[in-house]
């Protein structure tokens, strides 16, 4: 593993990348965003989970990628943001982010691992735009963090990025860089504090399943009567809780629960905490590789998952998923490669149906159509999410849903400075606000669904939710408004 630089040698690269910045004349004229980094000890309580709060900022915002035993990522501040709705958000979320990441003002990155790059942060809402001004997200959210710490394995980074001028300088820069780092380290190196915060319960849950089996009936009538060929209709729970719920507890709880998805945290100053475990991959981009997964086909662990594998109807849900993708990345120019037949994926105490699908990018066609938002635009959102046909099943799902989306089932992740990006689906999902829990699940409607087994796969995922989560039912709550 690379020894941290000295002070001395980072503040020369501070200088060195501000001086270059200032000289080349492609740049804007102002002073631009200075981005440095240094290697960190990657001690074992170095988990940027559990150092997040030590990179808070003024402005609230913060974020968590939490792929461990992969790349863990923790950011926080916003040293450049964009938010925006309508139906080109997926074309300026890119161009935010090149922009952003290509104006750095940076040393050279000679033997910099992929870890310790600049990210840009993204949050997409499911639909270009809410139903009326407020009711829910934009319908992109952008973030270049001020702060980033991110650890893989046994090597560990942290960068910050503080926009130059008004007395921020390339020295005031190092050295808050470099307090920070032998902070954390400090930090990382303490006994753990033992037991964290005490469990959170459920006061009352809301009853959903009565509105829910309406919606139900009426998309299967629109699937049987071949309207459509799918539909994913989602159903929304709110739960008031007994005590504030702390997101970075509940991630902690989903690390151990979830050790094969990737758990997420995005949170605005003082507003609303999107967190969960996605199991489902939009797509990753890494060195000209993109992978995409397919992922429907729903079963509890036990002895009947298998039972996936000779499911007509979950094969042939699974299997509509699959093609799709496939036949989006050729149109895109790509030529996908599948496995042919799924496989079980474990995520929790649930089971699922999972095809990876993989293209190659070829550098010499790499142009707008190849960039990571805009292979994002064209697979979101997959019939593991909506439905089929695409326009169609949306247009039911604003019509059939009482709720606005949000984040629910739409691109969540991140673009680094050499183009490399991973999005994951936002399910398995929550929205905190203070003390009020929203949980979002939704089944696929196929021709051969059965509005009894499709109402069970929804309280399955509810609970399976609730449980994940660590939250107990309190006595004298409501039971009932929890059952389906």
């Amino acid at each position: 593993m690379q020894a941290p630089p000295s002070f001395t040698d980072l503040l020369a690269d501070a200088t060195a990348a501000t001086e270059a910045a200032r000289r080349d004349p492609a740049r804007p004229e102002d002073d631009g965003v200075l981005s440095l980094a240094v290697p960190l000890r990657a001690i074992a309580g170095l988990d940027p989970l559990q150092l997040l709060p030590e990179l808070a900022t003024p402005d609230g915002f913060r974020f968590l990628w939490d792929g461990a035993p992969g790349l863990c990522l923790a950011a926080a501040g916003r040293c450049n943001a964009l938010e925006l709705s309508g139906a080109r958000r997926f074309e300026l979320a890119q161009r935010f982010s090149s922009a952003s990441l290509g104006r750095l003002a940076t040393p050279p990155s000679s033997g910099l691992p992929p870890l310790a790059r600049p990210r840009v942060l993204l949050a997409f809402a499911f639909f270009d735009s809410p139903l009326q001004q407020g009711s829910g997200p934009a319908g992109v959210q952008a973030v270049l963090p001020r702060w980033q710490l991110a650890r893989q394995g046994r090597q560990a980074w942290l960068r910050l990025q503080r926009t130059l001028g008004g007395g921020i300088t390339a020295r005031s820069v190092a050295e808050e860089l470099w307090e920070k780092a032998r902070r954390l380290e400090t930090i990382a190196s303490l006994p753990d504090p033992g037991s964290g915060p005490a469990a959170v319960g459920i006061r009352h849950g809301s009853s959903w399943h009565g509105g829910y089996r309406a919606a139900v009936e009426r998309a299967i009538e629109l699937v049987e009567r071949g309207d459509l060929t799918k539909l994913v209709l989602a159903v929304r729970q709110q739960l008031e809780l007994d005590g504030p719920l702390d997101p970075l507890a509940v991630l902690t709880n989903l690390r151990r629960s979830q050790p094969g998805s990737c758990r997420f945290l995005w949170q605005q100053q003082g507003g609303d905490a999107l967190l969960g475990a996605s199991p489902e991959r939009l797509l990753t981009l890494r060195q000209g590789l993109l992978r995409s997964d397919a992922l429907a086909g729903t079963a509890p662990l036990g002895d009947t998952a298998t039972e996936l594998l000779r499911s007509t109807k979950d094969r042939h849900e699974h299997e509509l998923v699959v093609e799709t993708i496939t036949a989006v990345l050729q149109r895109a120019g790509l030529t996908p490669r599948r496995p042919r037949h799924p496989r079980l994926a474990r995520h929790g105490s649930l089971v699922h149906l999972h095809t990876p699908i993989t293209a190659r990018l070829d550098p010499a066609l790499l142009g707008r159509a190849h960039q990571p938002l805009a292979l994002a635009e064209v697979l979101h959102p997959t019939p593991a999410v909506a439905g089929l046909p695409r326009r169609e099943a949306i247009a039911w799902l604003r019509s059939l849903e009482p709720f606005e989306r949000g984040h629910y089932a739409a691109p969540i992740g991140w673009i680094d400075s050499e183009g490399d990006a991973d999005l994951r689906v936002a399910i398995r999902s929550g929205t905190l606000r203070g003390q009020r829990l929203e949980l979002t699940a939704g089944a696929g409607l196929v021709r051969g669904s059965r509005a009894e087994k499709e109402l069970q796969e929804v309280a399955l995922k509810l609970g399976v939710l609730q449980h994940q989560l660590n939250l107990p039912l309190r006595a004298g709550a409501d039971p009932g408004a929890l059952r389906a």
